[in-house]
């Protein structure tokens, strides 16, 4: 029962947590489009564009870049808004059928809310970072960045794996 258009269609409610989650990220996601438009004409013509390995800005560029940003964001937020609501294109272990299909559902739909937020904070969290740096706020953005990050997006990952293990 592999194929997707098979696969049954269950309304399973969201949780808290996931509630909660959606919160967090639609605030961040937001929250960093109201900074940035209320910081837009303090901005210098050119700020942080990328960073290297060490946090450390390693090429600039020009303010419009910013808005690269939150354009990705609402993308990423559109993409995975969907895939979290039909949970049945998701690709799923052999050992998937009808008396389980509720349990894998919900758990990849949980893994899709949290990429999601975790994107959205994170993509947030570099523009205030950018910004940041633009104005002389901060320096940079630390060689802890990159590893919170890498971690930020593998967790939900493993977690979700893990918890597709036990369903039998």
């Amino acid at each position: 029962m592999n194929n997707s258009g098979s696969r049954p269609k269950i309304k399973i409610p969201k949780k808290k947590t996931e509630w909660i989650f959606d919160i967090i990220g639609y605030t961040a996601y937001i929250a960093s489009i109201i900074f940035l438009i209320s910081v837009w004409n303090s901005l210098p013509d050119e700020v942080p564009a990328h960073y290297n390995a060490l946090g450390e800005v390693d090429r600039w560029g020009k303010k419009y870049e910013l808005l690269i940003l939150p354009i990705v964001s609402g993308f990423l937020l559109l993409m995975l808004q969907i895939f979290e609501k039909f949970p049945e294109i998701h690709n799923y272990p052999s050992r998937f059928n009808e008396t389980n299909a509720a349990q894998f559902y919900l758990v990849s739909r949980q893994m899709m809310n949290m990429m999601k937020n975790i994107s959205l904070l994170v993509f947030a969290l570099i523009l205030l970072k950018s910004v940041s740096i633009a104005l002389n706020w901060s320096t940079g953005s630390g060689a802890l960045f990159l590893p919170l990050l890498l971690i930020g997006v593998a967790l939900p990952i493993i977690i979700s794996l893990l918890r597709q293990r036990k369903i039998k």
